[in-house]
């Protein structure tokens, strides 16, 4: 009986393991990607805001170019008019958990379980789809314990030639990491899994194993 306990323990510990190298996302996917037409040539599309930060635009692009490349595409030769022009963007909001937001207290994270609340705000990520909700930062309760992130990307594949939006997603996770280097580029993985097609059910989960984190 002792060795059957310990031979569980010892797989549940890998079971966990194994869990952190993985990231559940909501996913919502939307296509309107001619059938037939095949991935060719892309180029990103970066919007004033991002011009103006292309140390940021850089980061990001990197962390989406192995899930775009991964669907088919190939970046267009320097000069070249590409076939698809795609835009991205993320969100990456932290707050903090609180006693509040165990069940016991008023059931969880929700209306009431932050009543001696404060906000703090960090530096912004940006992307196709602005405004005042793309950005890095959000509401933290004042009975802090460890910061939770929620993360958010979008991409948007557009016609370069005629401008028509072909396949629109996002994928949303939560987790105890704001992951630019590792969980961004799983959950871009994550919101292409479904090109080109789309999915008849939104939004719907996809786990993905993330990349091991660079040196």
């Amino acid at each position: 009986m002792t060795k059957r306990f310990a031979g569980l323990l010892a797989a549940a510990a890998l079971a966990g393991c194994a869990s952190l190298n993985s990231i559940v996302n909501d996913v919502s996917s939307y296509s309107h990607w001619p059938a037939g037409r095949a991935p060719s040539s892309y180029a990103f599309e970066r919007l004033p805001s991002q011009q103006a930060n292309p140390q940021q635009a850089q980061m990001l692009e990197d962390a989406a170019r192995r899930a775009v490349e991964s669907a088919g595409f190939a970046p267009a030769a320097e000069g070249a008019v590409p076939d698809v022009t795609i835009q991205i963007g993320a969100r990456i909001t932290s707050y903090e958990l609180s006693p509040f937001d165990d069940p016991f207290w008023y059931g969880g994270r929700g209306v009431w379980h932050r009543p001696f609340g404060y906000g703090r705000y960090g530096r912004p990520y940006w992307g196709p789809y602005g405004g005042p909700g793309w950005g890095y930062g959000g509401w933290g309760p004042y009975y802090s314990s460890f910061p939770v992130y929620e993360r958010e990307v979008a991409i948007l594949i557009r016609d370069k030639r005629t401008g028509e939006p072909l396949y629109e997603a996002r994928a949303l996770s939560e987790g105890n990491s704001s992951g630019v280097a590792t969980v961004l580029p799983a959950m871009f993985v994550a919101a292409l899994r479904d090109f080109p097609s789309g999915s008849p059910t939104n939004p719907h989960r996809v786990t993905v194993e993330m990349a091991p984190s660079p040196q």
